[in-house]
């Protein structure tokens, strides 16, 4: 390394896990062939077991103190020799044998029969297959090299891209890897030339070789992250063995070298081309290096050592999605060894435990950039960067339904990557191989999704934005949104001094004066605020000083400085936490406040009535349901509780919460029937947990993980859509899920992405909605200095007819059912529905197919859709019903 520039991964440690965490009494095998033994994706770990043709299949991470059980998968007549999962989807492996073919499976969720047939076969070949490859960009593109002979597969038509284009090894093929871009793959050939052919003019040609290393025992290679540099591993002379960093753009000899020892035994390389990470692993030997690899200097440079317990049998590297990177894990290794798998992490140390960009840059996403014919007619389309803003993954309890064996889906480029029902019995919904795919619906193809899916988020016009807003207390505590709002205006807590608050009218948007604002003079730091959603003009804050104060705002706006609040309701001990109006009875509102209680107050009477208790630690959140009847609460003493208020102080219901202690959310879904909780879990990963309300104590029905964040995500629920939209303070991205009560749960839509972070995120009610565009949800997005509304519709190409399907009678949410006194003495009620369909709009179910004309759109004889007008974003069939 030159000694102008250190390296950040210089102090990197390697963290053999203890015992309780390897995954013990495998029966694992090596067999003589060029493989690793060994895979991982980010949900499952696959190794060649003591028995020829079998592979071993354990979950990476253990679900709570359950030991990790390993099922084995009969999946060859003769020894495999190398395996591989999708990098587009965790449950989707490709194994290649001695018996001459490579075979496809579908895996299952952790805890379910193995399927006891291939989802497909490719081959046979004249030899054993000795290596294969996933591409890193295409989806359903696999390279296997079979004695002398490399091939490029498009699998869903089980056929080779290449023919015999690639064959012109002189001897045994013991390696083929991609680029990191998929535009190359390079060989190691026995003979020692490094190859590298690349698409050109519709074939795969020889662009050039060099001799690697002059013995001609096994070599690796392995590419960097970029498309001109690689790594390749063997032996020299003096059977010393050795690591050559190339570039090839100069092929004739290697930038740098280093010699390592006179083992006889192979060196696997295993290289993260994120962090440039090197990790060398020599089968039989109990010790691992890493180096730094740094090829515009170029250097190997060493960086630490591992010794090991056991004797290595074969390594891979976790993908790095999995990693935890809030305890800064830049590299994860499994060792496989004759009776377990011994996890070795690498931890760069850091004295702050939060998210480092330095060390992990935006990765590879999850998502194909194209289809193996769009890649072999010339695209070099790259998979779109993924931040760990973004990073979903999804566990589910073992009672998830299974589907068939094989496959029923077509390629992960036709679906999304965290939907958990769009591949069969797979979690993950990326890559699949369909069988005839024109010969079958979309629908059919892809099992459940959301209407909803094509969802669009847009920011509106500049002219409806609030700017040139100054001094925003961006410090509010995690439990509150930041800022609320109602279809008049907006309250946005201020930095200065005595607990300001700012009200902006929605009705005046534009740039705010330089002059400072009129405000309510709080008194005491704002915790928490709200506005009464019968009574538009009412605002609720929580102060730190443990009280209540309720401010009147005159009608036509806030013209002056507020001092004297409207009424001041006391009674906590300590500073509030959060405050929430009752839905449907007026004048009651519930806080939640650190001296860990929860009180109910009757703002009519401006008193105390009811008090809850039960918690032994902050609340985090608190939600009433929707008939008002019940209140949930998320702690963090790890409890998610329910209470009925009216029928006593203690909770009628208690079950698990989330596992990490940073912050959680609860809000209630499903029309009552589930609660919805985001936190976090022990490894500060955030995730969605749906419990049923009626068996808090069974756990989770279904645990959804998204990403590694450090701030709670935000759930705003739309019940007649039963969306619910995520996103965090700091965040750039929005998250937009269908929840359902039973499987799959959770239906993925197209989230919305902001350029820059946002301070908030909220939901404005369903009547501020163009519906006449199908827009079914407004937010107001909170930035720095502005203020900005954020449309959310769906594309439907017949816009003049009411679309019914997205817009359900809603309740009228500003009329109170129930007075204060009615709710308190018993009464229950329900809101009134009224409709959204705008005057003059006749709804989409009562069109007559029959008299729509070719001018109206419909390319079809009988009226009904052409395939194209269903592309172009129409849910037809839904609305035809």
């Amino acid at each position: 390394m030159s000694r102008f520039k250190v390296s950040k991964f210089r102090n990197t440690e390697a963290r053999p896990s203890r015992r309780e965490a390897w995954i013990s009494d495998i029966r694992a095998g090596t067999t003589p062939s060029c493989g690793n033994h060994i895979k991982s994706s980010c949900h499952l770990i696959a190794f060649n077991s003591d028995r020829p043709g079998v592979l071993g299949i354990v979950p990476l991470e253990g679900q709570g103190e359950d030991k990790r059980q390993v099922t084995y998968l009969g999946c060859h007549s003769d020894l495999v020799t190398d395996l591989d999962f999708s990098p587009f989807d965790d449950f989707l492996l490709a194994t290649g044998s001695a018996d001459r073919t490579v075979k496809l499976w579908r895996l299952p969720a952790p805890g379910q029969a193995l399927p006891s047939v291939p989802g497909l076969v490719l081959g046979p070949e004249p030899v054993q297959v000795e290596v294969l490859q996933f591409h890193p960009t295409a989806d359903g593109v696999l390279v296997s090299a079979a004695g002398t002979a490399v091939k490029v597969w498009d699998v869903a038509k089980q056929q080779a891209l290449t023919g015999r284009k690639l064959a012109a090894h002189g001897d045994l093929v013991q390696g083929a890897v991609w680029s990191w871009d998929g535009a190359l793959v390079g060989t190691m050939c026995k003979v020692a030339h490094p190859r590298r052919p690349r698409w050109l003019s519709a074939i795969f040609c020889l662009l050039q070789s060099t001799e690697a290393h002059k013995n001609s025992k096994d070599g690796r290679l392995a590419w960097t992250g970029t498309q001109e540099h690689l790594v390749s591993t063997g032996f020299n002379q003096m059977r010393e063995r050795e690591v050559k960093l190339w570039d090839t753009r100069h092929f004739s000899s290697a930038l740098t070298s280093l010699s390592l020892d006179t083992s006889p035994r192979s060196v696997l390389p295993l290289l993260d081309s994120d962090s440039g990470l090197l990790i060398l692993a020599g089968k039989g030997e109990s010790q691992l290096y890493c180096y730094d690899v740094a090829p515009q200097q170029p250097a190997l440079s060493p960086v630490t050592q591992c010794i090991l317990e056991n004797v290595l049998r074969g390594a891979a590297l976790v993908p790095r999605r999995a990693l935890a990177v809030m305890g800064c894990e830049v590299l994860r290794v499994l060792q496989l060894s004759d009776t377990a798998i011994v996890p070795v992490s690498y931890h760069v140390p850091r004295k702050a435990v939060e998210f480092h960009e330095d060390l992990f840059p935006d990765t590879a996403g999850c998502v194909p950039a194209s289809d193996p014919h769009a890649w072999w007619a010339g695209s070099n389309q790259q998979v779109g960067a993924m931040a760990w803003l973004a990073t979903p993954k999804l566990h589910l309890p073992p009672a998830w339904p299974r589907s068939p064996e094989g496959f029923s889906s077509p390629l992960s480029s036709l679906t999304s990557p965290s939907t958990p029902s769009s591949l069969g019995p797979s979690l993950s919904s990326t890559s699949g191989i369909g069988t005839s795919p024109s010969q079958r619906s979309l629908q059919s193809l892809l099992g459940p999704s959301s209407k909803f899916r094509h969802a669009q988020g847009t920011v509106l016009h500049r002219d409806s934005h609030i700017t040139n807003l100054k001094g925003l207390n961006l410090t509010t505590p995690g439990e509150s949104d930041g800022f609320c709002a109602n279809r008049l205006r907006v309250a946005v807590p201020l930095l200065s001094s005595g607990g300001q608050v700012a009200v902006l009218e929605l009705q005046k948007p534009g740039r705010l004066p330089d002059t400072a604002l009129p405000t309510l003079q709080n008194g005491a730091a704002v915790m928490d605020l709200a506005w009464d959603p019968f009574d538009p003009h009412r605002l609720a804050v929580g102060g730190e000083d443990a009280r209540i104060r309720l401010w009147r705002v005159p009608p036509e706006g806030l013209q002056e400085m507020l001092t004297t609040p409207e009424a001041v309701l006391t009674g906590h001990t300590e500073k509030i936490y959060s405050l929430r109006f009752h839905p449907l009875a007026a004048d009651v509102l519930a806080s939640s406040s650190y001296d860990l209680t929860i009180r109910i107050w009757d703002l009519q009477a401006g008193a105390e009535q009811l008090r809850l208790q039960g918690h032994r630690d902050q609340i985090f959140s608190l939600a009433w349901s929707p008939d008002g009847q019940h209140l949930a609460t998320v702690c963090k003493d790890g409890y998610l509780r329910v209470y009925e208020p009216r029928g006593g102080p203690e909770p009628v219901q208690e079950g698990p919460g989330p596992e990490g202690a940073r912050g959680a959310r609860v809000v209630w879904v499903c029309d009552g029937h589930c609660l919805l909780v985001s936190g976090f879990d022990s490894r500060s990963e955030r995730q969605l947990l749906l419990y049923p309300t009626e068996a808090l104590a069974g756990g989770p029905l279904a645990v959804l993980g998204l990403d590694v964040a450090p701030s709670t995500l935000l759930p705003s629920y739309d019940p007649d859509t039963s969306l619910v939209l995520l996103t965090g303070k700091g965040d750039t991205r929005v998250f937009l899920y269908e929840l359902l009560p039973e499987a799959p749960f959770f239906l993925e839509c197209n989230s919305f992405t902001s350029p820059d972070p946002h301070k908030g995120f909220i939901l404005l009610p369903k009547t501020e909605c163009d519906v006449r565009e199908v827009e079914f949800a407004r937010c107001l997005r909170l930035r720095q200095t502005s203020l900005e509304p954020v449309a959310f519709r769906l594309p439907r190409v017949r816009k003049e007819f009411f679309q019914d399907d997205v817009f359900p009678d809603t309740a009228v949410s500003w009329e109170p059912v129930l007075s204060a006194s009615a709710w308190l003495g018993g009464a229950n009620g329900q809101p009134r529905l009224i409709s959204l369909q705008p005057p003059g709009m006749t709804p989409g179910r009562m069109r007559n197919w029959g008299v729509v004309s070719r001018k109206q759109g419909s390319g079809s004889r009988n009226g009904r859709p052409t395939p194209r007008d269903s592309f172009e974003g129409v849910d037809w069939w839904s609305v035809g019903k």
